[in-house]
């Protein structure tokens, strides 16, 4: 392959890989990255196309999907909900109003062993949701949602009562 020809082919496709990888990503920057790796595979990989087992486009859109997914595995597992998410302090506070000491140590008992952990763990404990998460081997965003499920859980039970 001569330079002109990849040069035709980044005229072409960039946009609609571009476009394709911004209906995906949140941030442009990181979407012209994985543009540039997408374009950079086809550059390396141009002579081990076979027109016989796929158009161009088709190739071209299958090295993008897979850039993508690669770029999903690789940054799903640092991503982090935001720790200024506010917590639902309302139903902390009517929970803890509401019923009596032993209702709702009655009312923990039902949830499951670890939603169980993390209020106790950040109730009587006070031990901050960050180090929770570590000692958990969890992520924070994910003791932060199971907490939230508790509390509802333990609102859904006194609430019954």
């Amino acid at each position: 392959m001569n330079p002109s020809d990849f040069e035709q082919i980044y005229a072409t496709y960039s946009r609609k890989v571009m476009g394709y990888i911004m209906a995906r990503v949140q941030r442009r920057a990181d979407a012209e990255d994985l543009c540039a790796d997408v374009f950079e595979k086809i550059l390396r990989k141009i002579d081990d196309y076979d027109t016989e087992k796929a158009a161009l486009n088709t190739w071209i859109y299958a090295i993008t999907r897979n850039t993508l997914i690669d770029y999903f595995r690789r940054t799903r597992p640092t991503e982090e909900l935001d720790e200024n998410i506010p917590a639902d302090t309302a139903i902390d506070a009517s929970l803890l109003k509401k019923e009596m000491l032993s209702d709702l140590a009655r009312s923990l008992r039902t949830l499951p062993q670890e939603q169980q952990d993390i209020v106790v763990l950040l109730y009587y404990d006070r031990i901050p949701m960050t180090e929770i998460a570590q000692m958990m081997h969890l992520s924070y965003g994910m003791v932060k949602l199971r907490h939230q499920k508790a509390l509802a859980a333990l609102k859904k039970c006194l609430d019954a009562k």
